[in-house]
């Protein structure tokens, strides 16, 4: 009975040895699997935001944005929220409709993501033009943008701030 018992013991605690590792295996690959996916939809809303920026229209800016996004890039102060973003986006374009961005080059050079949430830390090169009648101008802004993944898999920008 002893002996049984003793076996039967230790052919249990194998079997959640080798049920612990493999769970942490899988977990580990799956952890994987879901990092690319999320770093093939960040590229993704790179791509879109570059598309966006070039042609300035508004409403493909503004899809850009998270419902709760915060952009501090604005004059006058940050804006927030999806229906504010919009707004700022139309307003600008109203104020200054002969501005054209003849270059934008994001150049993100760290990213890191953890449960939903994205950091992106690097440089922008834009040249731009204010109106036909102005010469082009050129900023290299530094920054961070804050990430936030949809329930679709998509992602947004939730914060972005250049300088």
């Amino acid at each position: 009975m002893k002996r049984t018992f003793l076996v039967t013991i230790l052919v249990f605690v194998a079997g959640l040895g080798i049920g612990y590792f493999a769970r942490g295996a899988m977990g580990a690959i799956q952890r994987k699997d879901t990092h690319a996916a999320d770093l093939a939809a960040i590229e993704k809303l790179h791509r879109a935001d570059v598309e966006a920026t070039l042609t300035q229209d508004p409403s493909a800016l503004t899809i850009l944005w998270s419902d709760d996004g915060v952009n501090l890039g604005f004059a006058g102060g940050p804006v927030v929220g999806i229906k504010n973003m919009g707004e700022a986006y139309a307003k600008f374009r109203a104020d200054y409709p002969d501005f054209k961005v003849l270059k934008y080059e994001p150049n993100i050079t760290q990213i890191e993501i953890v449960d939903g949430w994205a950091i992106e830390v690097g440089d922008i090169a834009a040249t731009y033009k204010m109106s036909a009648k102005e010469e082009p101008a050129s900023v290299n802004d530094k920054g961070v943008r804050v990430l936030k993944r949809q329930s679709d898999g998509s992602w947004k920008f939730a914060v972005v701030g250049l300088k």
